[in-house]
């Protein structure tokens, strides 16, 4: 095969925004997965508003994806917070709803259409040139050259693998379940569920609303470095339903077309660069450790390494990659901690959930909580709700700075549960 200038493993969100943004720029790209769209794949199904904001920027239109704004927390108790959706600078004040199955084949469809050269082959291993990344080995034998490799395939990337990027027993890792059910929601919903009381679930479950109809419901779990814990997902989801069902959230129908994946959050244990290599989206780790949204994340660092390339060239791309990534993973390193905390210590989560839920404190923390949680405080309009969130922020990341994040959230979101 004839040598490209840039090789995209993956053509998820990231990679066909990756092969999109280099192909309207010139640059030969070569595409490569070994799937062919369209195909299914697990996930909420939701593109957050900074990734509709990147959607509008680039031109690309979804249609048929059903809008949202405002989002409802039910805590264990079944208190609701509702969460309202609020403009920023750079990102939309809504998010979308679209199955991954149409968004994903529209993506790779644009990049098609930019110029971006299709390969439907599973990658086996990289090509090295004096010690050098310079392309990818297919499974039928064949090697495709490059003068950069760009990871987007994936939580359990082999590229990552492959170029010795990651360490295993530094990587927080969760893990999805999902399915669909007959009905309808007028807003999405997270739920956070208790299996035992006090003990809440070490992540939560959702709700979706789905255009035309339908609700996408799942369970995402997360347990840090022991990806042996996945089970716990598959084995509860009948209960967290059953969940459901009794709160009045889901009609008694069935659960069709499930399935799961991983996910890979925080940025820790993965390097995202080395000599030749890029990694975007979950490959690099770019899921939100608090919620697990990654699309957003996937498309914009697709879109930050595919720039970095045609600004830098193929083979000096990385320090402008990871300037970018610097300030892109602030959210992410803040709360890692955490992440890591709430699977530790399901008491104070529960604690939490409940205080944050009770009359006039969820009116009073709800703008914020969405903004936090979300990872869109940076970039909010001024206002009460950003000004909290930002004293969040501080606040975590003095308590992580000092090795504290665990016991600061235990302490005070007790205390206050308890007052």
């Amino acid at each position: 095969m004839r040598r490209h200038d840039a090789i995209v493993v993956g053509a998820g969100p990231a990679g066909s925004i990756a092969a999109l943004v280099l192909a309207r720029a010139g640059v030969s790209v070569a595409l490569v997965d070994r799937r062919r769209f369209p195909r299914e794949k697990a996930c909420g199904d939701l593109v957050g508003p900074r990734g509709v904001q990147l959607l509008d920027e680039l031109g690309i239109r979804v249609p048929g994806a059903r809008p949202l704004g405002d989002m409802i927390v039910v805590a264990p108790n079944n208190r609701r917070v509702l969460l309202p959706a609020l403009p920023g600078s750079s990102y939309a004040d809504h998010a979308i709803a679209v199955s991954r199955e149409r968004f994903d084949t529209l993506l790779f469809d644009a990049a098609v259409a930019a110029g971006a050269v299709t390969v439907q082959r599973r990658v086996t291993g990289l090509v090295y040139h004096h010690d050098v990344v310079d392309g990818v080995q297919l499974s039928s034998g064949a090697t495709i050259r490059g003068d950069v490799v760009l990871g987007a395939d994936g939580a359990t990337s082999s590229i990552a693998h492959t170029a010795g990027l990651v360490d295993s027993a530094k990587t927080l890792w969760g893990f999805a379940l999902r399915g669909y059910v007959d009905g309808n929601l007028d807003l999405p919903h997270i739920v956070l569920w208790e299996p035992e009381r006090w003990k809440l679930f070490p992540g939560y479950g959702w709700a979706f609303p789905m255009p035309g109809g339908g609700i996408n419901v799942g369970l995402g779990l997360a347990f840090g470095s022991d990806r042996g814990a996945s089970r716990r997902a598959g084995e509860q989801l009948e209960d967290f339903l059953t969940h459901l069902k009794r709160q009045g959230l889901l009609p008694r129908s069935e659960l069709r077309a499930r399935t799961g994946g991983w996910l890979k959050m925080g940025v820790l244990g993965t390097r995202p660069t080395r000599s030749g290599v890029l990694l975007v989206g979950d490959a690099a780790g770019l899921v939100n450790p608090l919620q697990g949204e990654g699309i957003a994340q996937a498309m914009a660092s697709g879109r930050a390494a595919a720039n970095a390339i045609v600004q830098a060239g193929p083979r000096d791309a990385g320090h402008l990659y990871l300037r970018y990534l610097h300030g892109a993973t602030a959210h992410h390193r803040t709360n890692a901690p955490v992440h890591s905390a709430m699977v530790k210590h399901p008491l104070a989560v529960s604690l939490t959930s409940r205080a944050l839920s009770a009359p006039g404190i969820g009116q009073a923390v709800a703008g914020a909580w969405g903004l936090y949680w979300n990872d869109l405080t940076p970039d909010a309009l001024p206002s009460r709700h950003r000004r909290l969130a930002a004293a969040a922020t501080r606040a975590i990341t003095a308590a992580g700075q000092h090795g504290q994040a665990a016991a600061w959230f235990t302490t005070q979101f007790a205390t206050s549960a308890i007052r």
